[in-house]
């Protein structure tokens, strides 16, 4: 079902509609706090803060614009607020957190051992990159925000976006090739 279909039935108080449109955006929200705050349960408790938001704030919504950036942002906000209370940042979890996180995000727990490895190696190359060019990648890779998205998600002019997106893909590889030289050989 489409999107739109979906907020116009939660607006009329439709409790299976609402169940709908979290299920198809929760694995998507978890991921986006996690990357953030790197702590299973710290992302959990974001997560559940940005959907009570998104559902205090769907009559707000302008179906003029797209869903899915309304709710990173959402996310985002509600990702920053949590950094903010905790006034410190929190140390990455143990291994066995972070591989039942992704199985959380959509990743199968019998994906090929080398598919593995290379998330492995870009979420360490990931934890190596500056905070701002970690965002970049988080924003427009990994959550599949347009750059007009994250401008305006950002409030940077479009030309900043595109720049910070390059540099930070350049620092990604670079990180990834200094983890391990044989990538890509």
């Amino acid at each position: 079902m489409e999107t739109e279909i979906l907020l116009q039935r939660c607006r009329r108080g439709d409790e299976l509609a609402w169940e709908a449109l979290v299920r198809r955006y929760q694995g998507r929200i978890f991921a986006l706090a996690y990357h953030y705050l790197r702590d299973r349960e710290e992302a959990r408790d974001v997560a559940q803060e940005t959907f009570v938001r998104i559902y205090r704030g769907l009559e707000s919504f302008e179906a003029s614009g797209s869903f899915t950036a309304w709710a990173v942002r959402v996310a985002r906000n509600c990702a920053l607020d949590r950094i903010r209370h905790l006034k410190a940042r929190l140390a990455p979890t143990p291994l066995d957190d972070e591989t039942e996180a992704r199985v959380e995000c959509g990743q199968a727990p019998d994906e090929p051992a080398q598919e593995s490895e290379r998330r492995d190696l870009i979420e360490r190359a990931l934890d190596r990159m500056t905070a701002i060019n970690r965002e970049m990648i988080l924003l427009k890779e990994i959550q599949g925000l347009k750059q007009q998205e994250i401008a305006d998600l950002l409030s940077i002019p479009l030309g900043t976006v595109k720049a910070r997106t390059n540099r930070a893909r350049l620092e990604l590889a670079r990180w990834v090739l200094d983890l391990d030289p044989s990538y890509g050989a």
